[in-house]
């Protein structure tokens, strides 16, 4: 009964009970002491007539003069006698029970401390005692044996039958007691969620987090069929070490979710959002960066009928959110991937797709149920446009290389490595042809300085005319935005510039170095361009780069020309830790026959003879490119050096060296990470 029961009712209670009852209220605690009570009798706490004693058990217990040579068996905590295992005038062994007590809904064994014979016994089945009451006394004596159970022998291989339920429970999660499964998946070339993350965690490291979870129960559907239909709701999930061989247990930890289309087509209910929204509180709380596998139908018709009927109040998309910019979120896809699932997917860092993808805002069913036509889900938002429009970063061919890549990606924010190799520097004298019309390949530049096989290209195949890779330098991660001449000469478009401005953001938010290669004529120009919204665009670079707070090392390779160049070192080459040039540079305002034509337009048109016309602009034209040069361009300030190429990675590594510890963050350095 509780205190304030008694409290209330101690006037009726006693005078029910009459003297054989004693109230004890102390501690704001009420007791009925001695109450003999009915354990098969739910309601016999109410019975309060079948109190024995007028007298509290410590009361009893210190009124009583125990004979000499006897050795009392006091209880060990409050509680009530379940059962007496042994009679009065028996003897037993040390370590014999000799009555089972019951405490706070737990039993506990009552043994002897020694051999001897019971005397008395002061307890009876179902009596309520205290802590320290006399159960029975004990005359010690020699009795033959001794129960001892610390050499008990247990086989501890023995499989209880509550821990062979769990086991069993757990079965049905398992990809070999799920054939059917397994094979509907083979058949379409995929495997199965278990299989990609054994691929992607370190070996033993995986701990899934409610995996016994199933899908809504529906009348048609018994839990045991459930179980086996929907093991762990279509969510497989938990913390890992990715990459341990690299990095330590620290840079190492890791959260994977991934979405089972074998499951009910991978769709969202209310329970994998429930399940997704632990781990995502996790991640937040512990820093833990999350590789999310996101093939999947979207919401679940049936299965979101609380609240509005919608997921509309579910917290797992504010969640996943709200990670962006604290931790990194990789995305990877395989099939098909519609709606909710593609909006988490979109919600990442970056989006790593197989060939067989499909992705998508809307699948099939809505868009027929809008009006809109009938489609099959690969026509909907197939890797044809969804790799060129950008909202893709990397194409992959099948799911062991997104894998393999999404593993790669993780290790440039899981810092340095100890192990490198570097190509001969002395190639980049000669990459860049002394002819200055001449093209060349810029990711060739960036494949020499850069370690050996630790290029990752983002968005190789959108804004084409910037480069963005991640890289190491000495086993040091870095970032890479860089100009590519075999697009409009390396000008600026409003995608270029939303994918530069993007990948510094990136970089930043989580303190990665930033390396500009450029080689700019400018913004690109033209009707055409500024029909795109140029204007705004970009100068997304500029705000992105004036305001990084990460290292950015500047090098001029071939054009540094007007607006363009300024954009590709945060809008000034002032803002840099360095900014060199090769002596291939050169530098103007604009297009240098442009800056001709308007600097000097009176001085030409003065010439009549237009064959003396065309040999006065040539010669301003030439000795415009010679001023332009770096050696000479260089003198003016603004460079810090005009270097050997082959130099150029000794730069890049000595101002690695002069940086300040980067510096220890508890919070976001960014509120978010733009999606575009």
């Amino acid at each position: 009964l509780s205190t304030a029961f008694i409290s209330e009712h101690l006037e009726e209670l006693t005078q029910y009970a009459g003297t054989t009852t004693h109230f004890s209220n102390t501690s704001n605690e009420t007791h009925i002491a001695g109450a003999q009570i009915d354990a098969n009798d739910p309601l016999a706490v109410l019975d309060f007539g079948k109190a024995q004693s007028s007298q509290t058990p410590a009361d009893s217990h210190a009124m009583r003069d125990d004979p000499e040579g006897t050795l009392p068996v006091q209880s060990p905590l409050q509680g009530t006698i379940v059962s007496l295992e042994i009679t009065e005038g028996e003897e037993v062994q040390r370590g014999q029970i000799l009555a089972i007590m019951e405490s706070m809904k737990m039993e506990h064994e009552i043994k002897a401390v020694s051999g001897g014979k019971v005397l008395h016994i002061h307890v009876s089945p179902g009596e309520a005692i205290w802590e320290g009451h006399t159960l029975m006394l004990l005359e010690e004596g020699a009795v033959e044996g001794a129960i001892d159970e610390e050499h008990d022998e247990i086989d501890p291989d023995y499989i209880r039958p509550d821990l062979k339920e769990a086991i069993d429970r757990h079965s049905f999660t398992l990809d070999e007691n799920r054939p059917e499964a397994v094979a509907k998946r083979r058949a379409r070339g995929y495997r199965m969620p278990r299989e990609n993350i054994a691929q992607l965690v370190d070996p033993g490291s995986f701990q899934e987090y409610w995996p016994l979870i199933v899908a809504k129960q529906h009348q048609r559907h018994d839990i045991q069929t459930l179980r086996k239909n929907s093991p762990a709701d279509g969510v497989v999930a938990g913390t890992a070490a990715i990459n341990g061989k690299y990095f330590d247990d620290q840079n190492s930890r890791a959260l994977v979710v991934s979405y089972d289309y074998t499951v009910l087509a991978g769709t969202q209910g209310r329970r994998n959002h429930y399940k997704q929204d632990r781990l995502y509180d996790l991640a937040n709380r512990f820093r833990l960066p999350i590789v999310l596998f996101s093939e999947g139908g979207g919401g679940r018709p049936g299965d979101d009928d609380t609240g509005p009927r919608v997921a509309f109040d579910t917290h797992t998309f504010t969640q996943f959110s709200k990670l962006s910019g604290l931790v990194p979120l990789i995305g990877v896809n395989n099939g098909r991937c519609f709606a909710g699932n593609t909006a988490l997917l979109a919600c990442c860092d970056i989006i790593i797709a197989t060939e067989g993808s499909t992705i998508a805002m809307g699948g099939p069913a809505m868009i027929e149920g809008g009006g809109l036509g009938i489609y099959t889900p690969e026509e909907v938002g197939p890797m044809s446009f969804q790799v060129p429009n950008g909202v893709v970063d990397i194409l992959v061919e099948d799911e062991e290389e997104a894998v393999d890549v999404a593993k790669k990606y993780l290790s440039y924010f899981q810092g340095p490595i100890n192990e490198w190799e570097a190509l001969d520097q002395r190639k980049l004298r000669h990459i860049v042809p002394e002819n200055r019309v001449r093209l060349y390949d810029m990711r060739e530049i960036i494949q020499t300085i850069a370690d050996t096989n630790s290029v990752l290209e983002i968005r190789e195949k959108f804004g084409i005319g910037i480069i963005t890779s991640f890289i190491r330098v000495e086993g040091k991660p870095m970032g890479v935005v860089a100009n590519n001449p075999h697009h409009l000469a390396g000008a600026i478009d409003s995608d270029a510039a939303d994918k530069g401005a993007r990948f510094l953001q990136l970089c930043d938010a989580f303190d990665i170095p930033v390396l500009s290669l450029m080689d700019c004529p400018g913004i690109m120009v033209g009707p055409e361009a500024e029909k795109t919204a140029l204007v705004r665009h970009c100068v997304r670079m500029f705000n992105a780069g004036a305001n990084l707070t990460t290292p950015l090392f500047g090098v001029v390779v071939r054009k540094a020309y007007g607006l363009g160049v300024q954009a590709m070192c945060g809008a000034s080459s002032l803002v840099g830790f360095f900014t060199v040039a090769w002596p291939t540079a050169e530098f103007a305002g604009m297009n240098i026959e442009g800056a001709v034509k308007l600097g000097h337009r009176n001085e030409i048109a003065a010439i009549e003879d237009t064959t003396g016309r065309r040999h006065e602009f040539d010669r301003r034209v030439e000795e415009a490119y010679e001023n332009a040069r770096a050696v000479n361009a260089g003198t003016g300030g603004g460079l810090d050096d005009v270097i050997d190429p082959a130099e150029t990675r000794t730069w890049i590594t000595n101002s690695l060296r002069r940086l300040p510890p980067i510096p220890s963050r508890t919070g976001k350095k960014y509120s978010y990470i733009d999606t575009w």
